[in-house]
């Protein structure tokens, strides 16, 4: 590939890897050639499916991964696609406070020393107020979504990324129609920031939540 244009977002990435874990574990239990070329040809093809409008050059990249043999391959493989990430946007700690106004003393993460590259959306915890406070871009918008997070001490299907993890129930008050009209929504999602963007394979129940409830 000649140029390395960013095109890969963080749920792709966690699709590419997942099937690439797929392949692995049938390289250690399967012998069969047959079974083996199948195994890379559908891993491959669900690559790609987390894509719309792949360029020759983006697809012959993904389909290296079903020629890989060995886990260190595997894993430079991986490695190498690093390059052709398209990171969160960098968020300032003025465009966070201005999303949560009545946060009057938001506590914010290290912003600069986040891991963009690897992030569907951006989500920290205050521990001393139980809430969880996420930021989400949509179409050039900036959406800030804020809850209190109970741990639940279970493990579970968190709403947003699908994968069985530690759950804490977050729930949102939405405004009513006056001032003393409250209602709110609830979800068992992730406690962990980390690990809920890094299973990440398909943003759209994170994304339709945070757009029926976000401002």
């Amino acid at each position: 590939m000649h140029t390395q244009t960013p095109f890969i977002h963080n749920h792709q990435l966690n699709t590419i890897k997942k099937q690439a874990n797929f392949l692995l574990k049938t390289l250690r239990s399967v012998a069969d050639r047959n079974v083996l070329d199948t195994v890379r040809d559908t891993a491959v093809a669900k690559a790609m499916e987390a894509f719309d409008g792949l360029t020759s050059e983006q697809k012959q990249l993904l389909e290296q991964m079903g020629r890989n043999e060995e886990a260190q391959e595997i894993q430079n493989y991986l490695d190498s696609l690093e390059p052709y990430l398209v990171p969160f946007p960098e968020v300032t700690a003025n465009q966070a406070q201005k999303l949560f106004p009545k946060a009057k003393k938001l506590k914010l993460p290290d912003l600069e020393r986040l891991d963009y590259a690897h992030m569907t959306y951006l989500r920290w915890i205050d521990t001393a107020t139980n809430r969880l406070y996420i930021v989400y871009r949509h179409e050039d918008r900036w959406i800030g979504v804020e809850g209190r997070i109970t741990s639940t001490n279970k493990k579970g299907f968190c709403m947003f990324c699908n994968r069985h993890q530690e759950l804490g129930f977050f729930n949102v008050k939405l405004k009513g129609s006056s001032p003393d009209n409250f209602s709110s929504v609830g979800q068992y999602v992730c406690m962990d920031d980390e690990a809920c963007n890094h299973s990440m394979t398909d943003p759209s129940a994170l994304e339709k939540f945070l757009l029926s409830v976000g401002k």
